[in-house]
């Protein structure tokens, strides 16, 4: 694509949107790398702002642009290429970007599209705690529409692509789509690898300006230096008393892509709830709205791993604060702030809002593994301990007890809120086991256990030397001033720190080893006792095919009862390898749960024994949980969830007229009305000279009443308070049913019986008569039997 030299930027914009819909993907791509080569920055910075949403999309989801979260190598494998030639971090985009840098030009933000609490802080001129948004933000002008934040190129680029995530339409079901092999998702992890490297003492150099051969600069009001990123020290102190150390320190200017990439992150992905309302309410307010979707929460735990290892890449001589100097980079410090000053407040309120608002269902599992991510940064560290020949779980180093202090409420809090939730999901189905199992696994690694008590042990600590320490809050990263000797009681003041950050002075703490959450385990562990059992018992229920039951059950063969097999869980969807699955993972969490709560085998074996088996001694399922009450059972909570997730139901039983029972699927339903309309004719004609039948002392009167009356009302099985009231109904009088020949299966048996017949030349006609006296000497013996058993009641 040729382009004449232009003064008017603007032509320039117009050409390149009417070539966004006239020419095909690959040659607008090409054409916009000659562009970005060709044109001046005064000329390219038109097109910027169009060019950045006509790729991530417009901000209200309108506009969808190159669709990253779509776009999959494997599908579209030309456009995904060029679109991540385009997009890496050393691509033709980013190159633009830092054109533009260099020229020290500014983009207008929307407040309005920024995450609820920062833009609610705003608009109630209320500066927000993040940097990001310092010396930014700009009142509308007479007449504007509403409040902006000026950005340079790099935070404007960063913000769309951040939004991008959320902003857009959540994909549709029917569209099949693995988050990890999406543009987007790969996208995130080269930013994360270019900008946050675990290797290299600073990130990979920029690409020059075309004509320069200087580096694009740090923005006009750089970031604050990391040294400076003490976790309680005044936001305000920080940015005033080493402004002046920033413009002098060429290093820190290394660093601010690093800086801007993961705030912006965070901010986008992680802080839509504020901290405040949820100290007030104990979960966020019903106003923030905002509900994060499975990918969402993929890419957020992809950002958490790469934090641990961009964190743990410190050297062993740099990781301690205790070694902090002057001459430690700016990206050592960044490694150790990266963390406690940027994440771990925010990715904290935002589980508390997942744990507490996700649906029960296999999708939490997302949420889980994001969870379990962050409470485990060994699990990123450079080191690799080597595995024991016995496949036991290796030991987790002491070195990490300070991270696990400072998280406590990450461990401790949150693993009481999945017990809440654990208690509230089926347990019977594979990936709610697995999900216990997965939580259960990870708190029995050895020595994890120990020192979440440790934590919990210091956050307990009367507070009797704490308030001759305050002074400490303040210089805990300051080299010049001698470091205190390392005490108890300084790991004390942290855990309380943290803890009252994030929970309110006021708080109310529950130690995860104290009775209440005993209680909640051993709960947990008779549901997953429960669940065994019941998983055995539909495994025994359905272990016929679905086709040979059905066919069964249309003959009349089988059980017609449309309970037999549990509704609730997917055991039937695959098959016995699910039953086995589903033991495996509640065996091993049950163990685990015993070795984290040393629990002892009398305990679990006395629970076992309090469940019972889910059988009586007739084959046949207990019932729910209940407790008598005046007018019958009452359900208890145990026995809601029993009957929600199938583990126990209610035998249910017809009690009504046996002819006006509703049509079931084994009979035809015009045939059944037509012999109740012909049976209710002959009932009617003949009512008085049957009941003169029945009311006979002899063998005929017998006959008649085994085929005209119905089984008497009392002998039947009424659970029902109200059906008890109902039972004193007037008996009915002898009547002709013909209702057995509306059944699939009697016809079926005619049509079989004609069909042998036939083969020994057997007529319809004599077969009718062989089938009748059949029948009549059936029905002699039964009635001989029927009067024996009256007389030996009597």
């Amino acid at each position: 694509m040729a382009f004449p030299h232009l003064q008017q930027p603007s032509f320039l914009l117009a050409t390149l949107k009417a070539d966004s819909i006239n020419k095909p993907f690959a040659q607008r791509c090409q054409d916009l790398v000659k562009v970005i080569e060709d044109f001046p920055a005064k000329e390219l910075h038109a097109i910027f702002p169009w060019l950045v949403e006509s790729i991530f999309g417009s901000l209200d989801g309108v506009l969808v642009g190159w669709n990253l979260r779509c776009l999959q190598g494997r599908v579209s494998p030309v456009e995904y290429s060029i679109a991540m030639e385009f997009l890496d971090p050393s691509g033709p985009m980013m190159k633009l970007v830092y054109k533009l840098q260099a020229e020290d030009y500014s983009f207008d933000f929307p407040v309005s599209c920024l995450p609820g609490p920062v833009k609610a802080s705003i608009q109630e001129n209320v500066l927000p705690d993040s940097p990001l948004y310092h010396n930014k933000i700009q009142c509308p002008p007479t007449g504007g529409l509403g409040l902006n934040l000026a950005l340079n190129p790099f935070e404007y680029y960063m913000f769309f692509f951040a939004l991008s995530l959320i902003s857009q339409k959540p994909m549709p079901m029917s569209l099949h789509v693995r988050t990890s092999d999406c543009a987007y998702f790969i996208l995130v992890d080269r930013y994360l690898s270019w900008f946050l490297p675990t290797e290299g003492s600073v990130p990979p150099p920029l690409a020059s300006s075309p004509g320069g051969s200087s580096p694009s600069p740090a923005p006009r009001t750089p970031a604050m230096p990391f040294a400076s990123y003490g976790l309680h020290t005044s936001l305000l102190k920080r940015h005033i008393s080493h402004q002046t150390s920033v413009n002098a320190d060429p290093a820190s200017h290394e660093i601010w892509r690093s800086e801007t990439l993961l705030q912006v992150f965070v901010e986008m992905w992680l802080h839509h709830y504020s901290l405040e309302m949820y100290q007030k309410m104990q979960s966020p307010h019903a106003k923030e709205s905002f509900t994060p979707t499975e990918e969402h929460v993929l890419v957020v735990r992809l950002l958490l791993k790469h934090l641990h290892a961009f964190a743990n890449s410190l050297k062993p001589d740099q990781a301690s604060p205790s070694t902090h100097s002057h001459a430690t980079s700016p990206l050592e410090e960044f490694k150790r702030a990266a963390v406690p000053r940027f994440v771990q407040q925010k990715l904290y309120v935002f589980l508390q809002h997942c744990f507490g608002h996700w649906p029960l269902d296999a999708s939490f599992r997302a949420v889980l593994e994001m969870w379990l991510s962050y409470l485990q940064p060994w699990r990123y560290a450079p080191e690799k301990q080597v595995q024991s020949s016995d496949s036991q779980p290796r030991c987790v180093s002491e070195k990490w007890a300070p991270f696990i202090q400072e998280n406590l409420l990450m461990y401790t809090k949150l693993f009481v809120s999945f017990l809440n939730r654990a208690l509230r999901t089926d347990l019977v189905s594979p990936k709610n086991a697995l999900m216990v199992f997965r939580v259960a696994k990870v708190f029995a690694q050895p020595n994890l256990t120990e020192m979440i008590q440790k934590g919990e042990q210091l956050f307990l600590e009367p507070e009797l030397i704490i308030p001759h320490r305050q002074h400490r809050l303040f210089t805990v990263t300051s080299s010049f001033l001698s470091p205190w000797p390392p005490v108890v009681t300084d790991a004390s003041f942290k855990v309380k720190s943290h803890v009252y950050s994030l929970e309110g002075q006021d708080c109310k703490y529950t130690p995860m080893f104290g009775p209440e959450v005993r209680t909640l385990v051993l709960s947990l562990a008779q549901l997953i006792t429960q669940a065994k059992q019941t998983a055995k018992s539909i495994s025994d229920q359905c272990a016929e095919s679905p086709a040979s039951r059905s066919f069964l059950s249309w003959l009349g063969f089988g059980a017609t009862d449309p309970n037999s097999c549990y509704p609730g869980n997917d055991l039937d969807e695959m098959g016995q390898d699910s039953v086995r699955k589903t033991d495996e993972y509640l065996e091993k969490a049950l163990e685990y749960l015993r070795q984290i709560f040393r629990l002892s085998e009398a305990q679990l074996a006395q629970l076992t024994l309090a469940l019972g088996n889910t059988r009586d001694e007739n084959g046949k399922q207990q019932l729910p949980d209940c407790i008598v009450g005046e007018e019958g059972l009452i359900l208890t909570p145990l026995g809601r969830y029993q009957i929600i997730n199938g583990l126990r139901r209610f035998e249910i039983e017809y009690q009504g007229d046996l002819e006006l029972q509703p049509i079931r699927s084994y009979e035809i339903t015009s045939l059944v009305r037509a012999l109740f309309r012909l049976s209710s004719a002959i009932n009617r004609r003949f009512a008085g000279q049957m009941a003169a039948l029945c009311s006979r002392n002899d063998f005929l009167g017998s006959f008649c009443r085994y085929h005209l009356t119905e089984p008497a009302l009392s002998n039947r099985h009424l659970l029902s308070p109200v059906g008890r009231r109902q039972a004193t109904s007037p008996a009915r009088g002898p009547r002709l049913s013909l209702r057995f020949l509306g059944s699939y299966r009697t016809l079926l048996l005619l049509l079989l019986a004609f069909f042998v017949a036939s083969l020994f030349c057997i007529g319809p006609l004599p077969c009718s008569l062989l089938l009748a006296l059949g029948y009549l000497l059936y029905a002699v013996a039964m009635t001989l039997l029927t009067e024996r058993g009256k007389l030996h009641q009597l």
